[in-house]
């Protein structure tokens, strides 16, 4: 019997997916799923949800267990999965709303810019004692994190610690069959070679039958349709040649090109017809109405329903789990590792997203050579940026996340070194109560 230990289970859309996705696989159908939260609220109503999964898959040897205690849940565990949220929205929302009084105005934050670096200065301390239970508790486990900022808590953890940790998002294969779908083709019938850093990853290949669809994907913008669909990431590839991942709200916070100014805001930010077009506190707005009672009204919905769709979902975490602790089928996906010259151009020690190959033996990564010149230099900033503030947050240094926000591309589209300055010195303040031991 294999035990799963779910850090944040009250995270109820990774929850419910990631544990369906498990008793789909026969070497899971008689685990044990250890369901961890520290609001006992949310964790007795995922609790439910997983009850009701496991009657619908028809998994009755299936063991689900609700505790608030992290070492209970990581105690012998074979694999853990993590969707923490630390410090809360109270202290969140500071990340969002300093920053716009200084004329950077944040999507989502939760990543990079000056948002995703002080969400990491907070949580890298909470995802590292993790890690240091993990290797008490259950040393030989396979860790997977779903937590953002991804690429600076990767970094942290995979360097800091000896847990066997790798990071996980879904905007690779979500954008592929996005694309997919705009040209007319199923997503098995797609290949591709995507790399980079998260949220920022690069198809470097998108074919078909061995033929770049890219001229047709160009050809496809040309309809306002589907230009409307992703403005920032569509007037990206116009721009670079490739296609990024991630959603356009997000990706608008990452570079110099689309926030700066209002009127770039009003044209590439607001009218898009996707999900995420990039309006200004989108996260956080959504947070908010969460908490006023509407994610109770989730649970309430998923139990009330007499739908399930028992079909395997496209997140990665259930097919490594397999490929690692279950019948060992080797699963190639794209893995936030550490990258060790596979992505040439960009430093050694940071996060990269590359393929990776997950087998019974750990994860395999894949040399992916060269990356075109001008995609190095955005690259290059992104991951020297976050280096640096991890280096920050080892060191409680605030001159390092100073200086890592004075070259962060948004903050300096915006602000002068003075008015960076300021703001960092404000953001401290607020975060005294997580912060406090910075020098």
């Amino acid at each position: 019997m294999k035990k799963f230990a779910f850090i944040g289970a009250g995270s109820l859309a990774f929850t419910r997916c990631i544990v369906r996705d498990l008793l789909t696989f026969p070497a899971f159908r008689d685990c044990e799923i250890r369901l961890m939260d520290k609001n006992a609220e949310r964790l007795e109503m995922v609790t439910k949800v997983c009850r009701r999964i496991r009657e619908k898959m028809n998994c009755p040897d299936v063991k689900i267990v609700a505790t608030q205690s992290r070492a209970e849940a990581l105690d012998g565990a074979d694999g853990v999965l993590c969707t923490v949220f630390s410090a809360g929205i109270d202290v969140w929302r500071y990340d969002i709303e300093i920053p716009k009084k200084f004329g950077v105005d944040i999507n989502v934050g939760d990543t990079r810019s000056v948002s995703g670096i002080f969400r990491a200065l907070r949580d890298i301390p909470l995802l590292l004692d993790i890690c240091a239970d993990i290797e008490k508790y259950c040393p030989h486990a396979v860790f997977l994190n779903y937590t953002n900022p991804m690429s600076m808590l990767c970094k942290a953890m995979q360097t800091y610690t000896k847990a066997d940790v790798t990071g996980l998002c879904h905007s690779v294969q979500g954008t592929a069959e996005m694309l997919a779908g705009w040209l007319g083709y199923k997503k098995e019938d797609i290949d591709y070679l995507c790399a980079g850093v998260n949220h920022q990853a690069f198809y470097l290949r998108f074919e078909h039958e061995g033929k770049s669809l890219y001229p047709q994907l160009r050809e496809k913008l040309r309809d306002p349709e589907y230009y409307n669909k992703e403005q920032v990431r569509n007037e990206m590839f116009l721009a670079l040649g490739y296609y990024c991942t991630e959603s356009s709200g997000h990706n608008s916070e990452y570079n110099q090109w689309f926030r700066k100014r209002p009127d770039l805001i009003e044209k590439y930010c607001t009218h898009g017809t996707g999900w995420n077009p990039g309006h200004y506190a989108y996260s956080l707005n959504l947070r908010l109405e969460r908490d006023k009672g509407g994610w109770k009204k989730v649970f309430e919905d998923e139990m009330a329903s007499d739908e399930f769709d028992a079909v395997r979902s496209h997140e990665y975490a259930a097919e490594i789990f397999n490929a690692r602790i279950g019948d060992h089928t080797p699963f190639t996906f794209n893995g936030n590792v550490i990258n060790e010259g596979c992505l040439p151009d960009l430093p050694a020690d940071c996060c990269a997203e590359i393929p990776v190959t997950a087998d019974r033996t750990g994860y395999h990564k894949q040399y992916v050579g060269k990356l075109p010149a001008h995609l190095a230099i955005l690259l290059n900033t992104t991951a020297r940026v976050e280096n640096l503030a991890v280096e920050a947050a080892m060191e409680k240094s605030k001159e390092k996340v100073y200086r890592a926000l004075c070259f962060d591309p948004l903050t300096s589209a915006v602000c002068s070194l003075a008015e960076i300055r300021e703001m960092t010195n404000q953001l401290f303040e607020a975060n005294r109560e997580f912060l406090k031991d910075y020098k």
